[in-house]
């Protein structure tokens, strides 16, 4: 399978605002005063018009506000696509649980043969947040998870067996030594390339295992600093536009905190989108590429 698409899907923020169930695990959550919800939807909207002058086909859909789902723009921890297969994840916080509901009937217009539906794992506490949990080397077939309260390892397991994928699985910490709540948080793949904080993980044998695994892969590896993970530099998305041209989405605090050397090497093999969304990344803890859930 191709490793990016030009298609994706989002959706548009109702009352976005801190959301203190997944604030137990999320470090990169912080509160800020007066309304955030229509300052996030100004970035929501600069965001999708910059995707959109850029070639990519964005589906946009308008959350309503009942019942409240104040992580809504993140709807790439819900469900994720694969050809004619469409997955749908157990969520760890309950309110979350309903943005699923309202993205169903959305899901529906694609006309997927195949759901593997893995949200009953939530009556027993065991969850897998979609593209958040998992970061996809879709060319190579190779699951990369960060082992946390959001991210079981057997079901990262039953998942790479479903789907034809082999798991790597490790532990990582932020500068607190706080574990990372998502595998996104720390790196991305793209197209002959990939990104990973590699001092976020602490176990000798499980970052050499990383790190030889994607350098197995043939990709070229950028490894970014604890620092600038908790600028988002590793929440990144690659798409191809409708002319075919690839494009790496990070947000413009992901991209100020980049070396020089570091962005070289990304544009060797992809142009950069960077949309301004500080109210989105200090409020919701997730940048990005959290807010985008790709169709294939």
């Amino acid at each position: 399978m191709k490793q990016t698409t030009d298609r994706i899907l989002m959706v548009r923020p109702c009352g976005f605002a801190f959301n203190e169930e997944t604030a137990a695990n999320n470090a990169f959550q912080q509160r800020l005063e007066g309304d955030v919800s229509q300052r996030a939807l100004d970035e929501f909207d600069s965001y999708v018009s910059m995707l959109r002058s850029n070639g990519i086909t964005v589906d946009v859909l308008q959350d309503t506000p009942k019942p409240a789902t104040p992580d809504s723009i993140f709807p790439n921890n819900c469900f994720s696509t694969h050809g004619d297969t469409l997955v749908l994840y157990p969520m760890f916080a309950p309110n979350r649980r309903l943005e699923r509901e309202k993205l169903k009937a959305a899901l529906e217009k694609y006309d997927f043969e195949r759901i593997v539906d893995l949200t009953a794992f939530e009556s027993v506490g065991r969850f897998l947040e979609g593209t958040g949990s998992l970061v996809l080397d879709r060319e190579n077939l190779i699951a990369y998870a960060c082992i946390s309260p959001r991210t079981d390892a057997s079901l990262v397991e039953q998942w790479a067996d479903t789907l034809g994928y082999t798991p790597v699985m490790f532990s990582a910490a932020d500068l607190g030594g706080t574990a990372i709540y998502h595998t996104n948080v720390i790196m991305h793949v793209g197209s002959g390339y990939a990104v990973a904080c590699l001092n976020s993980v602490g176990d000798d044998a499980q970052r050499s295992l990383l790190s030889d695994t994607v350098n197995r892969s043939g990709k070229e590896l950028v490894d970014i600093s604890l620092e600038q993970m908790h600028q988002f530099a590793g929440n990144m998305l690659q798409l191809h536009n409708d002319k075919g041209e690839e494009l790496l989405v990070m947000s413009r605090s992901a991209l100020m905190s980049l070396t020089r050397l570091q962005i070289e090497t990304l544009e060797k093999y992809t142009r950069i989108l960077a949309p301004e969304i500080p109210i989105i990344e200090t409020v919701g803890g997730g940048s990005a590429r959290c807010m985008i859930a790709e169709i294939f």
